[in-house]
Parts: structure tokens; sequence; C-alpha cells
């Protein structure tokens, strides 16, 4: 693992993914939200969905997530008109596995047709000849289930043997799928769910960092209690920060594999997110803030006894 920094502002404190010479800053940003209502059709304001990846790829921002089920196809479609041709250093991430029902829904496509077709759509959209990284999406909407990924995952060794995929990653998996999958490809990232009240990852987060993989994170603020949220807004005004800020802030803090993708759809709360880069929480805020999970885990063991 490779992290430089730069004294000037933490958006370009970077990041090496293990085995290539891909390097992005660890603020990175989310396309989900450029989507219509439920990540669903067309955005409200393309000018404006336009403006915003604009923005952040002049503030330094070079390494955006996204995926062709988002829309789907639209927000694709919105980062090629934006962007292409690209920077030289941008590197785009997208994810598949998953397609949208004609009622909006969420549904698994993890077939080897379902795949292929995924991969060839990201092409097309985002307009690129190879995909930087793609991601395999697989468990449940926002949390892991075990099983074996070894079929879905020979699909992409076999279209990255093609030169359509340069690299490989996962999202929503565990250690052992991980370690499954490592024994066919190279992996360079892991996408969970986690953030500063959802901590199951602490221990994949140290692993990954000894190896040099990446982790990023999705839902910063996800599945807050309203306990939990109001440990978090306090934290930030006493800090006269917002509370993704500081959860942004928070992450950053917690190991340096960790990379960023906040979405939105605004500009002014783009720069809001980007500024949590300049926001170094203090040992007594950082305190409060663990706190938070340990109550969450001391909670669910009661939970469980009953």
């Amino acid at each position: 693992m490779n992290v430089t920094s730069n004294e000037k502002t933490n958006l370009s404190s970077s990041f090496t993914l293990p085995g290539t010479s891909t390097t992005v800053r660890r603020m990175g940003y989310g396309a989900m939200q450029l989507a219509g209502p439920g990540v669903w059709g067309p955005p409200r304001d393309p000018d404006g969905a336009v403006a915003v990846l604009r923005e952040a790829v002049a503030a330094g921002v070079n390494h955006i997530d996204t995926s062709d089920f988002y829309g789907p196809h639209f927000t694709n479609q919105i980062i090629r008109r934006a962007l292409h041709p690209y920077p030289k250093d941008l590197v785009i991430v997208t994810k598949v596995g998953a397609r949208r029902g004609s009622d909006k829904s969420w549904i698994h496509a993890l077939s080897p047709q379902e795949l292929t077709d995924a991969v060839h759509d990201n092409l097309r959209n985002l307009g690129v000849d190879i995909l930087d990284v793609v991601n395999l999406r697989v468990g449940g909407v926002a949390e892991p289930s075990e099983g074996s990924i070894e079929e879905p995952l020979a699909v992409l060794v076999e279209l990255k043997r093609r030169g359509l995929i340069r690299h490989i990653g996962l999202s929503n998996v565990t250690a052992r799928q991980l370690a499954e999958a490592q024994t066919a490809t190279e992996i360079v990232c892991i996408q969970n769910f986690y953030n500063v009240a959802h901590r199951n990852d602490d221990s994949l987060i140290d692993d990954l960092a000894s190896q040099g993989i990446a982790y990023v994170p999705f839902f910063p603020l996800g599945g807050f209690t309203p306990l939990q949220s109001s440990a978090l807004d306090a934290a930030a005004a006493s800090l006269k920060a917002t509370s993704m800020q500081v959860a942004l802030a928070w992450l950053l803090q917690r190991s340096l594999n960790i990379l960023l993708i906040p979405g939105t759809s605004s500009v002014q709360h783009l720069r809001e997110n980007l500024q949590a880069t300049n926001l170094k929480l203090p040992t007594e805020t950082l305190a409060k803030l663990n706190a938070i999970a340990e109550e969450s885990e001391i909670e669910s063991r009661s939970q469980r006894r009953l």
C-alpha cells in the first residue's frame, strides 16, 4: 500500500490500488444520486448533474463510483456528457450484479449473460473501451450473505482476460468470500456498508489494510438510530461542521485504506462533503463517536438475550 499526502489539502491524500499503478485521491464521488427519484429515470436537472460532476473533478476528485443500473443507464450517460473525453487520471469504478425491474425494484443479475451484458452496457454508456475497475455486487441490499461467488466471479475474470476490464473489486461480501475470490484473481477493492454506527467490518478493514486493498464504505449516514444521530449531531455542532462532514472525517481517520464516495446532486452539498477532508477530529470527539457503535453493540446483545 502506498499512501501519499499533500500538506495543502487532505483531498490530495492518495491511495494506490494493490498491484497496479492506479492511484486515486481518498475523497471520491458517488454518482448514484444523479439519476431521478428512486435512482430511476433521468435527472430532474440534467445541467445541474453535469455541473456537480465537473465541479468534483475541478476540485481534484479523480475517483467516481457508478453503475449502469443507476437510472438505469442515465447516470453513466450523464458522466459521459459531463466529462468525456475523460481526464487521464480519472478512475471510474462501476459495478455489476444487479438490474432494475420495470417496477423500479432491484434484482440480482448474476448469470453469465447478465454480467456480460452489464459490462458491455457500462462500456457503451460511459464511452470507453475498457473499464478501470468493476465491482462484483452480491449479497442483500446492504448486508452480505454467505455463499460461493466463484461462478459470477469467473465471468468477470474472463472479461478481464479479454481486455474489457482492467481491475476487479467486490461489493457486499464477507471475508470468506474475499478469500475465495483471491484464489481466482487479484482483488483491488471492497465496497461494503460501514460507518461510525455500523462497524461489523472493523476486522475486515484492518485485514485489507495489511494487504494494501482499498475499502470503500457506502451509506456513511445509513441506519443510525435517533440516539446515534443525536450523538453525531452534537459532535458536529461542537466542531461547527455538518453531521455528514463529521461522519466522513471519521472514516478518513479510521484507516488509510478507506476511500470515500459520498454522493449528492447539489454543488453546494458536494463542496460541503469535500471540506470534510480538512476536518481533523480531536481525540475526545473520536472517543465519543466510537462510543456510538459500542452502545449499539451492547443494545444488540441485550435484544439477543430476550
